[in-house]
């Protein structure tokens, strides 16, 4: 009987999970190898071109050709056939070959059933990739969304014989490479023997000569380095480019390895798979060795919050125990580098950077940088800190450098490179341009030196004209011009849906220095895929990546996969830093801890406002004029909505619309979505202080707010009954937002470290609670909202406190019940006593304070307990009394008030005394 089910799965008949891996494995393109077969299906003749390299023997010879374990393979054009086409043709003959080793161990280990599950483990990859919030952002905005990181769920397998290559090969390049940077920066014998061309070194943009001359703290110019490798059709690796200013990818790297263990717990561990965690203990352990040991303070310098890859900036410090800092965080006074902090200014021994080299030193460098160190360079000139990697290596950058790597090897290690560089010609050798102009077709072109604009071009992809025109170009203006063999690049296996499909990949792996003056690699690295039918393999231009694994010894595959087993969690544990002091806190990280408290608590008073006033307009005491009076005036003091709305006892559906209207605005009024995008933007410029679960919440109570805002936003302009089912909306709105927030503030409380930070949120936190609540209690007082019944119940669910008034005073409505609940109750959370006596007991353990004495920073606060109340406790509330029982309260107004102002005062000096160092008598602070 003919089977129609279409799917692969209903193959039962493949009894062996490799052989179904095969069966859903579309084959790769002709001449790419095939990571999954190992193999390269219909290789057309490839034939071999010569890298350049200056002579030795001969220095005076613009180029001579180099030895043949540089050479690579330039690939024919060829018609390439459509997914659909490919998988037509040669399905059944990919099929019948089998798996190469490492992946048929992985698909043991895996099983049959496991194929079912699949999809269901991409789901999870993709729900842990954003709770984590793993972001890559390309156009990075303040307002924008960010990019979530692109992960596959397969792997990349490196086998042993291929890791050893690899690993081998990178130490010999980076010792290279470190040889290189101290000959240029020293004695320059490179350049003037010939065996480098000047222009590549002086004429590039990244060559700093403020840095000739100039030794480095340990003697080391590379701590971080990062190649590029592709795999040719003939299986082998070849290194296709190289990054030393500030490569990124090592944060990235790990949230791969730690997320795709988790979701093959059985094969990472069976398959031996190398562990990541002891290089990157390597990384911290080398910088500390090779500048003040044990002792060193080592810093991760970031551009900012707005950076594409800010995410693993965060990501990466937290990982190693560093302080995460800005450059206006650091200070450099007597040729010493200095971090802000609220205890002052500490030294700092070490600067992991990824910041560019040019925005390093407005003084020395581009004078319009913001985000550099004034002085920065002279520090480094006096030896007084290590900068990883060296400021000045950008050169290293360039892809012309590759073609002149075998001789320079040579000269220095007296080696053979034992990884070959891919062939490369650097146009601006007349022998080189001649050489390389008839083979352009078959080449990429590349931009010599950066900022020109100009991406790569792909020969392939051009017409004749459009070749002539580029040979025309590179003619004219050689120097600007590399000319790079093409190489299809290998292409390993995706899981997409029902089918296996492959991808182009490219390898990055990294090189640490130990602190014993050699480099070890990290097994595995960062595989970036190709997007579909795309020859480029950038996360730039929408790839993906995957995470790579250097396997051990293959071990032997049991005939029946044991089923999966918890993972090892101890192999992948973040290096934990042994020493006993605390980690100090910024100035600039302590502002946006303050502010995030402050838009936490903002965002909290907006939300149960917004939440008050639907409900009275909608309950039975709508038609309370003091209560209107007083919600529509605590709407336009707290910018829910526009002081040109007319009042609700003027005209309360359209202040309602206008409340709703504004939930999620933020842009004319500072409503619940104001405040919480505020929040967000102040936490992730302090995203290495908070756990992942903290980030997630705020991620997920922005996103989850503004989506639902969306679906009632134009209820209340469609039908007589719209704004009514609109307001029972955005009260759901509201109450799902109120839960996010419940989370932040006990993450706040409780999965926080005590220290200064700390402190200052929780200051922020209450600052904003005195202000708003004594506002609050006193415009009831002049709207008389506090002496109606309706008022008196919406004030005391505005302080949080209706269970509590409740059970305290039954059904007692008399005001000076209020006022010892809400004003004098010390246990009470919301009461102004309580509020005040938790910011004296804050201010008094910062840092800068005093043991045991009350802070000057705390004069100004008011002491409730002083407060005289005119109104006996006999007296009962009287609704009727509300144009005239306020009068004696007018001394508790003013009190109030002063409480409101002595808040904002106290949030003036903190900013003076802890963010902006301003003196004293100085009226300057920072702003919000």
């Amino acid at each position: 009987m003919e089977n129609n089910n279409k799917s692969l799965f209903a193959a039962h008949a493949l009894e062996a999970p490799a052989d179904l891996a095969s069966a859903l494995a579309m084959p790769a393109l002709a001449g790419h190898f095939d990571e999954l077969r190992g193999s390269t299906k219909a290789r057309p003749p490839l034939p071999q071109a010569a890298v350049y390299s200056q002579s030795q023997s001969q220095p005076s010879a613009p180029l001579a050709r180099a030895g043949t374990p540089s050479a690579a393979p330039l690939a024919r054009p060829e018609s390439k056939p459509s997914a659909v086409a490919a998988a037509d043709t040669e399905a059944g003959d990919a099929a019948a070959e089998p798996l190469a080793q490492p992946w048929t161990t992985f698909f043991n280990f895996l099983g049959t059933d496991g194929f079912h599950d699949l999809n269901r483990r991409t789901a999870n990859l993709r729900r842990q990739i954003r709770d984590n919030g793993v972001t890559y952002n390309v156009y990075a905005d303040a307002n924008g969304p960010q990019r979530p990181w692109s992960l596959d769920l397969f792997p990349l397998m490196l086998s042993p014989q291929d890791w050893s290559q690899i690993e081998t090969g990178i130490q010999q390049r980076t010792r290279l490479l470190n040889h290189i940077m101290a000959d240029v920066y020293g004695p320059q014998d490179l350049l003037a023997q010939g065996i480098l061309p000047a222009a590549l070194v002086q004429g590039h943009p990244g060559y700093l000569r403020a840095m000739h001359g100039v030794q480095p703290a340990g003697g080391i110019f590379l701590h971080i380095a990062a190649f590029d490798m592709a795999r040719g059709p003939d299986g082998r690796w070849w290194v296709v480019s190289q990054r030393t200013q500030a490569p990124s990818g090592l944060g990235y790297l790990l949230e791969n390895r730690l997320t795709i263990s988790l979701l093959f717990p059985e094969a990472f561990r069976e398959m031996k798979v190398q562990r990541l965690a002891a290089s990157y203990k390597a990384l911290v352990d080398g910088m500390k060795a090779l500048s003040r040991g044990e002792d060193s303070r080592i810093v991760l310098l970031t551009p900012g919050p707005y950076n594409e890859t800010y995410f693993e900036h965060a990501y990466l410090a937290r990982h190693l125990g560093l302080s995460l800092v800005e450059g206006s965080d650091l200070l450099v006074r007597d040729e010493k580098l200095y971090l802000k902090t609220l205890q002052g200014l500490e030294p700092v021994h070490g600067l992991l950077k990824r910041l560019d080299d040019e925005f390093l030193d407005p003084l020395e460098l581009r004078s319009d940088s913001t985000l550099g160190v004034p002085g920065l360079l002279q520090v480094i000139r006096a030896g007084n800190v290590l900068v990883a990697n060296a400021p000045g290596s950008a050169f290293l950058e360039s892809p012309a450098l590759l073609g002149f790597l075998p001789a320079l090897s040579e000269h220095f290690l007296g080696e053979k490179l034992s990884l070959p560089s891919l062939a490369t010609w650097w146009c601006g050798e007349q022998a080189a341009m001649q050489d390389v102009l008839p083979q352009l077709r078959n080449c990429v072109i590349k931009p010599t030196y950066p900022g020109s604009g100009m991406e790569s071009v792909i020969g392939q992809s051009l017409s004749q004209r459009s070749l002539d025109e580029w040979a025309g170009r590179i003619v004219r203006q050689g120097d600007d011009y590399t000319v790079q063999a093409y190489l299809p690049l290998s292409q390993t296996p995706t899981w997409q849906g029902e089918r296996i499909v492959p991808r182009s990949a490219m390898l990055r792996v990294f090189a640490v220095p130990d602190g014993t003056g050699s480099w070890q690699v990290l097994p595995g690295g960062l595989a970036r895929l190709a997007g579909k039918n795309e020859n480029i393999a950038s996360m730039q231009h929408g790839g993906s990546s995957a995470d790579v694994w250097a396997l051990g010894a293959m071990p032997t595959v049991p005939a029946t996969p044991r089923p999966a087993a918890d993972p090892v969690p101890a192999a992948h544990a973040p290096i934990i830093n042994t020493s006993s002091r605390k980690r100090p806190v910024t100035s600039r990280s302590a502002e946006n801890l303050f502010w995030l408290g402050r838009y936490t608590e903002r965002a909290e008073n907006s939300l149960r406002l917004a939440q008050l006033t639907l409900q009275s307009l909608g309950g039975e005491d709508q038609s309370s004029q003091p209560l209107l009076l007083w919600l529509s005036e605590m709407a336009v003091s707290n910018a829910l909505v526009l002081d040109t709305v007319p009042l609700a006892t003027q005209a309360r559906k359209v202040f309602e619309r206008s409340l709703i209207a504004g939930l999620a605005d933020t842009e004319q009024t500072a409503s619940v979505g104001f405040n919480l995008r505020a929040l967000k933007s102040a936490a992730s410029a302090v995203r290495e202080r908070l756990s992942q679960e903290q980030w997630h919440v705020i991620v997920r109570a922005e996103a989850d707010f503004f989506s639902r805002c969306e679906a009632f936003k134009s209820a209340s302009h469609h039908g007589p009954h719209s704004l009514e089912y609109s307001s029972v909306e955005a009260l759901r709105t509201l109450e799902s937002t109120s839960g996010f927030l419940a989370a932040m503030t006990g993450a706040q409380t409780d999965r926080m470290v005590r220290d200064d930070g700390w402190r200052l949120l929780s200051i922020g936190r209450f600052i904003e609670r005195l202000a708003t609540l004594s506002a609050a209690l006193a415009l009831g007082f002049r709207t008389g909202a506090v002496f109606d019944a309706g008022g008196f119940n919406a004030m005391v669910a505005l302080f949080d406190s209706t269970i509590t008034f409740h059970a305290q005073y039954q059904q007692r409505r008399d005001i000076p019940a209020l006022l010892d609940l809400l004003v004098l109750d010390r246990d009470n959370p919301r009461s102004l006593s309580w509020v005040i006596q938790m910011l004296e007991g804050r201010l008094a353990k910062l840092a800068t304070s005093t043991p045991g004495d009350l802070p000057s920073l705390a004069a100004t606060l008011p002491d409730p307990a002083s407060w005289v109340v005119a109104q006996p406790p006999e007296t009962p509330l009287a609704p009727a009394q509300t144009g005239t029982a306020h009068q004696p309260h007018d001394d508790l107004v003013e009190q109030l008030e002063k409480c409101q102002s002595s808040a904002f005062e106290l949030s003036d000096n903190i900013s003076r005394r802890y963010f902006s160092h301003a003196a004293a008598g100085s009226h300057h602070s920072l702003g919000a």
